[in-house]
């Protein structure tokens, strides 16, 4: 065993690889450590399954809790499937690296990441990226990397790399990008309303950092010293060729048809007619097999859509900045707490809200401290979006994905816990597709929350930007059909308000975009945002005033935290009876905050009436209805508040004379006192001869009191 380490310090922090120990029999095998986060990372590789016309490639990230010295949480004390967490970032490890091998490579390949240590600060997502990358480097597959990746964060107005779990709390930016060192790859990233020139600030101070990092991973594979490798593509069988000169003509006439459906039907009838023709008998010896005869023909509409796209055409006879139609609807459903339908083009999403109190929070664990989520954005891609038939085997990868898009580029709008205490749920239904349908989602759920009276700070909209590239010659698409997306080479999608972007995410099939179409993407995908938005503000302006009457009420008051117990009473008998009595739900926080839901506002207001009685303290000066629970001699106690007496004096009972405390009152009486004193011991001293001369002092002309 021979250990090989590189390390180097990157963007103010050591970052460092090291092989030949572990995983000896992967094709490659490497740990990765930032600060106290080590993170292993393998690739294995075998022969392509027969009859394949795909590269099989197969991200998996795991976090055991074990790294950071915990248990995992439940019932099950081991790790199942995986989170929402593990699955994004198993997404973030394939999209860089899937365009970086050869066309024609079909072997099956498989990287797997786990975290072995964490100091529940440092993120393992960005060295599992590395790792991927840095596996591969050194493995003796046809990959042409490197690759590095890093994230960054801006706190006071600077760029920091690689930030902490409690820096991110404060930063303005979560921006992770991959990339080569010659261009960017890969970007997914969210801000609070940052303008486009700044965001590409950070990306550029990014891609700087990337190139560090390949190079560190490039001395590590000089270390280990891997072999040069090389893949050769297939030769052509010679079907293309036949297919273009016989039907490219006429498969450029019919991708230029409008609408989804009448242009997938005279494509299909003219691909039924092309395989008819060059295929006569499936079963002679000599005939062309149907999956080549297939791949020949997809590259054939390859070609034909990026040709017919350079030369100024598009699929449906927009222009390069044009938007297709745009639609919007909102209070579509009865019974919801907020509806809104967005559609632009052939791309429709049904948006639903559900607001919720704070125990529909969904509390997350994993490696780092247990949290709350109060707001949720749950995306659905049935198949007969798209005309297709599929079961239903609840959400895939790309719909989680797509879902924590739309969430984190619509959540810096939200407004605070404080002014708006409700747990929100959204729903985005994709009813039809044909490109972009995350960004739809982000549109439907800003039109959703204002319908449902959410007091977002700002309206948030979202669009794609496709690019196709030949050589030096590229084009940009706004608002990218499903073919611009399929063969196109870029799905560019940016998120924001008018001042700037929530959400950024890059997907590319080449090996890298440069600063020069970045900054076009950015300013063209801008005008594109706002005409979107002017359209959207038709349908609803401004956020409602008040919630649904379906939805449920909410107030929240404060307590002395020392009077929690006093609430919720022994083995919480006190605080049970009051949400019986009431119909509502009462949620105690440990810092006094007193959350009180109910169906209407009339149960609510009683519940409040209720805790504050309770939980009140006793203002010197204030006149209280009480009742006599003890009569003595000297005077009679009187509970002003549940549980709290105070004495008024047989001399305070009345203004004249006074024999016996009974002929004023008994026990079980009501009286008007007023709180006259609280000495230190927190003794109460009342008055009804003060409440009484009050009570007459108010009653008495506006003349005489002059």
């Amino acid at each position: 065993m021979q250990k090989h380490i590189v390390e180097k310090q990157i963007g103010g922090e050591t970052i460092k690889i090291e092989t030949g120990i572990l995983g000896k029999q992967a094709a490659g095998c490497v740990l990765v450590t930032l600060r106290d986060t080590v993170v292993l990372t393998a690739v294995a590789t075998s022969d392509p399954r027969p009859g394949i016309d795909f590269f099989p490639l197969t991200c998996d990230y795991r976090e055991r809790t074990a790294a950071a010295g915990k248990f995992p949480g439940g019932f099950m004390k081991r790790e199942g499937r995986p989170t929402t967490k593990e699955t994004l970032t198993s997404r973030l490890i394939d999209r860089p690296i899937r365009p970086m091998f050869a066309p024609g490579f079909n072997d099956e390949v498989q990287i797997q990441a786990f975290v072995l240590s964490s100091d529940r600060q440092t993120d393992g997502d960005v060295l599992a990226m590395n790792g991927a990358s840095a596996a591969l480097t050194i493995s003796t597959l046809p990959f042409e990397g490197p690759l590095g990746s890093v994230r960054v964060g801006k706190i006071d107005g600077k760029l920091v790399a690689f930030p902490t779990a409690e820096q991110l709390e404060f930063s303005e930016l979560d921006l992770m990008v991959s990339g080569t060192k010659d261009a960017i790859l890969m970007i997914e990233g969210f801000a609070r309303e940052m303008p486009e020139d700044e965001m590409t600030e950070a990306l550029l101070y990014a891609h700087k950092l990337i190139g560090e990092l390949c190079d560190l991973q490039l001395e590590l594979r000089k270390k280990v010293g891997t072999p040069a490798t090389s893949f050769v593509s297939p030769e052509s069988d010679g079907i293309l060729d036949k297919l273009d000169a016989a039907y490219g003509a006429k498969l450029k006439e019919a991708k230029q048809t409008p609408g989804k459906q009448d242009r997938a039907e005279k494509c299909g009838a003219l691909k039924a007619e092309a395989m008819a023709e060059l295929i006569p008998d499936p079963k002679a010896d000599d005939a062309i097999s149907i999956g080549a005869f297939k791949t020949a023909w997809h590259d054939l509409e390859a070609k034909v859509v990026r040709q017919t796209i350079l030369e100024g055409k598009r699929p449906d006879g927009r222009g390069g900045k044009d938007l297709r139609g745009i639609e919007c609807a909102v209070d579509l459903l009865p019974r919801v707490h907020g509806s809104a339908m967005f559609q632009r083009g052939e791309t429709q999403a049904l948006v639903t809200i559900t607001l919720g109190t704070g125990r529909d929070e969904q509390r997350v664990d994993g490696l780092f401290e247990e949290y709350s989520k109060r707001f949720m954005l749950d995306y659905n891609f049935p198949s007969f979006s798209v005309g297709e038939c599929r079961p239903i085997r609840g959400p895939g990868r790309r719909e989680i994905g797509h879902g924590m898009l739309a969430e984190r580029s619509v959540n810096p709008v939200l407004p605070d816990h404080d002014t708006f205490p409700y747990t929100i749920r959204v729903i985005s239904d994709i009813l039809e597709s044909n490109g972009s349908s995350s960004m739809a989602s982000v549109c439907g759920a800003t039109l959703g929350l204002m319908a449902a009276g959410v007091p977002i700070t700002n309206p948030v909209a979202g669009i794609s930007v496709g690019l196709v590239k030949e050589g030096d010659d590229w084009t940009l698409l706004t608002d990218i059909l499903g073919d611009e997306d399929h063969f196109g080479d870029m799905d560019f999608k940016i998120a924001g308000t008018q001042n700037g972007i929530t959400g950024i995410q890059l997907d590319l099939k080449i090996m890298g975009i440069s600063e020069e179409i970045i900054r076009a993407t950015l300013q063209q995908s801008r005008e594109a945002r706002i005409e979107i938005l002017r359209s959207m503000l038709s349908a609803i302006q401004r956020p409602r005033e008040a919630t649904a009457a379906s939805a449920p009420r909410l107030v929240r008051t404060s307590i002395d935290p020392q009077k929690i117990g006093l609430l919720i009473g022994p083995g919480g008998k006190t605080i049970r009876g009051i949400q019986e009595d009431c119909g509502v739900q009462i949620d105690v926080d440990e810092d006094g905050t007193i959350t009180i839901a109910g169906p209407d506002q009339e149960t609510v207001t009683a519940g409040l009436g209720r805790v504050e009685a309770l939980t009140a303290s006793v203002q010197v000066g204030r006149i209280y209805k009480g009742k006599v629970s003890s009569v003595k001699d000297f005077g009679a106690f009187v509970e002003i508040l549940p549980g709290k007496d105070g004495l008024c004096h047989i001399s305070e009972l009345s203004d004249g004379y006074v024999a016996s405390v009974g002929d004023i009152c008994k026990v079980g009486d009501i009286l008007e006192v007023k709180v006259i004193a609280v000495d230190d011991q927190d003794r109460v001293k009342l008055s009804r001869k003060a409440a009484m001369a009050d009570a007459a002092g108010d009653a008495a002309p506006a003349d005489s009191k002059a």
